[in-house]
Parts: structure tokens; sequence; C-alpha cells
């Protein structure tokens, strides 16, 4: 395999959690595809020359960055210029991703209970705090252990454990319905 079909099985790869973590923390999905597209431009601008097992890293890298810009910029929108945001016109917009047709089809029953579970878990995940968001995201989806997620994050192993922890409490709390 060639270097151009690497890099694109590894965007492939990353496309779909990159985007949840992205609509997560803007509550937008046209926001959040903006944030991944740029992303993947920069990334592959500036990174895709580099060792195919720091690409993970360095995309979430830019991928949190890119996430961060948004939040200034928004914030701006808000508070100086009080320009409406559109943080939350997601809520009757479809997922693009979740259109794909499911070729994998399990028990009804099941499918249904599954679905409310990913749901119950979205909404649950959408209410942390953004950084909570990122280091639940970060460790647990994309299995990123503390040091590289606290490269990521810009900021300090120990911070990483605090929000994975608060976020991994937090969570327990709101989805302990479900588990019942």
């Amino acid at each position: 395999m060639n270097g151009k079909d690497e890099l694109n099985r590894f965007l492939s790869g990353v496309e779909r959690r990159a985007f949840k973590m992205a609509r997560f923390a803007t509550g937008n999905t046209d926001e959040a595809l903006d944030l991944i597209q740029d992303a993947m431009f920069g990334f592959v601008r500036h990174y895709a020359d580099r060792p195919e097992d720091e690409w993970k890293v360095l995309f979430y890298s830019i991928l949190r960055s890119r996430i961060t810009d948004w939040y200034r910029r928004t914030f701006v929108r808000k508070r100086v210029l009080s320009w409406p945001s559109r943080a939350n016109d997601c809520e009757d917009e479809d997922d693009p991703i979740q259109d794909v047709p499911d070729t994998v089809t399990l028990n009804p029953l099941e499918d249904i209970q599954r679905h409310e579970e990913a749901m119950a878990l979205e909404r649950a995940i959408h209410t942390l705090p953004l950084r909570q968001q990122q280091a639940f995201l970060l460790r647990a989806w994309e299995e990123m252990d503390v040091k590289q997620t606290a490269f990521v994050m810009g900021c300090s192993e120990g911070s990483v454990k605090t929000h994975y922890s608060r976020a991994v409490h937090a969570l327990r709390g709101l989805l302990e319905d479900i588990r019942s």
C-alpha cells in the first residue's frame, strides 16, 4: 500500500468518531463537518509525511485546536457582537452518518434497545463540559493513553486524569437508570 492509500485509510477510519466528537462540542452538524474538514486538511498539509504511528495523536490535536477556536469565535459572537449562537440549532437536523444503511441487523428488540442506549449516552456526553468530553472521547473511544491525551488536549497528565475521572463519574450518574 502506498502512502496516499494509508493516509486515506487513516482519515476514513477516524472520520466518524471525529465527527461525533466535534458534534458533541458544537451541537451543530454543519459546524462539526466544517471542523472535521478543516482538521483533515490541516493534518494532510502539515503532518502527512510523519510516521503513521503518530497520525492519530496529531490529528486529534488539530481537531481539539479547531474546536477550541470554534468556541472562541462563538464566544465573541455571543458576548461581544450579540449574534445568536448556532450551538443549539441541531435539534431538528439529521445526522448524515446515521443515514448510512445498517448492513448488520440484530434482533429488532436488541436493535431498539442499543439505539436507545446510544442516544442516552450521546445526550449524557453532550451535557459534560468540553474538557471532560474531550478527555472521555479520546481515552474511551480513541483508546489513547494518558500521555497522548495530554498532548492532544494541551494539558498535564494529571489534568487528563481529573477530567476523565469526572466525566466517567458524571456519565455513570446520568446513565444509572439505563443499566437498571
